[in-house]
């Protein structure tokens, strides 16, 4: 009879463990641990002083928002911002290459973008959980003129850190042509080189090393210095701090072009570490005045190499919980 009593006892109290400590998202670390630092044009997740995430919208004619650092709980940045060879690399972030043929990728030699890219209306609101949910209204339109081009509504929506210390970073982005049609474009690829980036994207931390780059569609693609291939959700894994970490980002099936085409640079020479959502990748995309374009995205900051099969479950986890 009492080892029955215990049985149930143990029972109960692994069953409160799967609930309130296991599940993706939850967190059982105290929650002194962790505090929240907010400033004018930040917020910041913070473990003993030492940045879990920061979001950053300082206002800017040659920037946008972006996430900076990006860790790991206790561990160095995975992302790298401004680096020398390309200084409007944001760490991660999101931007448009030409929007009607205008650049509001890369700043020009003034200091700024062709295309401007505004933000206003930042809501944040942060969980006693250390969840977040950040909000915010953009405007894309030529320097230099009022004429809206473009407005988006952005919704990034990050989950507690998990037992392990990863997190889920939930990108929701409806974008609105103007009184004039859009057009979607990028740089095209050529015989020598794959190109096509534009939209999400992260710069990893030049620490990382002995990088692999896995992804749902591995069928053995050439990963070279660029390249392009099609997936549902991708991985930029390499060592850092002694131990294996990566950045993953998942495509969602609402997508336009679902699965994704992935743009990938990894070129240790300087050290070069990129990866984009790139669904642009091998043509542009029109949309017509007044019409909607929805983009949704996951970016999960995780311990350990992913590879095809865990990126394929926490792809299925992703489409569950963010629903269709």
């Amino acid at each position: 009879m009492i080892r029955k009593r215990k049985d149930v006892v143990l029972a109960g109290f692994l069953a409160l463990l799967l609930v309130f400590g296991a599940l993706p998202g939850r967190s059982l670390n105290a929650k002194d641990k962790f505090q929240w630092k907010k400033e004018a044009t930040s917020v910041g997740l913070f473990q003993e002083e030492k940045a879990v995430w920061q979001f950053v919208y300082t206002p800017d004619p040659a920037r946008k928002p972006y996430f900076h650092p990006v860790a790991l709980p206790g561990g160095s940045s995975l992302t790298w911002l401004s680096p020398p060879d390309h200084v409007w690399h944001l760490a991660l972030w999101f931007a448009w290459k030409y929007l009607n043929k205008i650049n509001y990728w890369e700043a020009n030699k003034e200091g700024f973008c062709d295309g401007k890219t505004d933000w206003s209306d930042v809501q944040v609101d942060t969980g006693s959980d250390f969840s977040a949910r950040i909000r915010m209204n953009l405007v894309y339109h030529p320097h230099g003129s009022d004429k809206t081009v473009l407005t988006e509504k952005r919704t990034i929506r990050i989950s507690p850190p998990a037992r392990d210390g990863s997190y889920a970073m939930d990108w929701t982005m409806v974008f609105t042509a103007g009184s004039e049609n859009v057009q979607f474009d990028r740089t095209p690829s050529t015989p020598t080189s794959i190109s096509g980036y534009a939209g999400l994207s992260a710069r990893l931390a030049k620490e990382l090393q002995e990088i692999r780059i896995s992804a749902t569609a591995d069928k053995g693609q050439k990963i070279g210095d660029r390249y392009g291939y099609p997936a549902t959700a991708t991985d930029f894994n390499g060592r850092i701090d002694g131990s294996e970490a990566g950045m993953a980002m998942f495509d969602h099936p609402s997508n336009p072009r679902f699965p994704s085409r992935w743009y990938v640079i990894t070129e240790p020479s300087r050290p070069f570490w990129y990866m984009n959502a790139a669904w642009l990748q091998n043509e542009a995309y029109d949309l017509p005045a007044g019409k909607t374009l929805t983009l949704r995205y996951r970016v999960m900051p995780h311990p350990q190499r992913w590879d095809a099969r865990k990126l394929e479950q926490e792809h299925r986890r992703y489409v569950k919980e963010a629903g269709k």
